[in-house]
Order: C-alpha cells, then structure tokens, then sequence
C-alpha cells in the first residue's frame, strides 16, 4: 500500500506525509510497524527517527518518475524523512530509487553495484551467509 501512496503522491502532487497517511488509514493493518502505525493517527505527525526499511520499501515509485539523478535522490529523501528521519533511513530510500532509476536508464549491473558501494558505502560483495546473523 505504500508503494501506491508514493506514486498517488508523485502522480497528484500530494505532500508525502499526506498520501501516506491517507493510504494507510484506508487499508489498515498491513503489516505496518508499531512507530508507524502510531504516525499514522497521530494528531500532528512527526518523524520519527527510524532507521528501519520502511522507506526503502515504499520509494520504488520515484525511481521512475523523475528524470535526473540528483531529482531522484533529493524526491527519496523527501519521501522517507517524513518518518524515517535518521540518516540511514534516508540513505537506504535513496539507494533503492538510485538503483531503479540508474536500471531504468540503462546502466549495467556491475555499475549499479559501483554506484552504490562509492556513493553509499554498502558492501554489496558479501554473501547471504555473511550477511546472516550468526548464533
């Protein structure tokens, strides 16, 4: 659902906060998170300082939208600091519409994965299982 309330944002010129709020409490109980939820019905919303991936997962729509790079970046932001205000969270919403947009516009993997190593600092050479949390 939040992926469609960025597009409704991008597409009728809605603030972000709004579109999300709106989508949110028309399909309630999607999975959202406990910060989020509470966001969403707050009588004067404020972000919250996640750093969690909740606007990384809704930013794919902007990723197409819009025809720059730098747009691009500045629109993600835009998008994911109305709750996840940290500065990961941000990066990580600018990072997935980077690698749309870079996709969309023919750049090739290997230079995807360049682009977001050098301008993120993700390591994106290690394995599921190094990823993994070990016990």
């Amino acid at each position: 659902m939040l992926t469609i309330a960025i597009a409704d944002a991008i597409l009728n010129d809605l603030p972000y906060d709004m579109a999300l709020r709106k989508w949110s409490q028309n399909f309630p109980g999607r999975g959202y998170g406990n910060h989020f939820e509470k966001w969403v019905y707050a009588k004067n919303p404020n972000p919250y300082n996640s750093w969690g991936n909740g606007s990384a997962m809704r930013v794919s729509p902007i990723g197409f939208a819009f025809n720059s790079l730098d747009k691009v970046l500045e629109e993600a932001k835009s998008s994911a600091e109305v709750t996840h205000n940290h500065p990961e969270g941000i990066k990580g919403a600018q990072a997935i519409a980077a690698a749309i947009y870079l996709s969309r516009t023919g750049i090739s993997k290997s230079e995807i994965q360049d682009s977001l190593m050098n301008n993120f600092n993700y390591n994106l050479n290690r394995t599921v299982d190094e990823i993994r949390k070990h016990d």
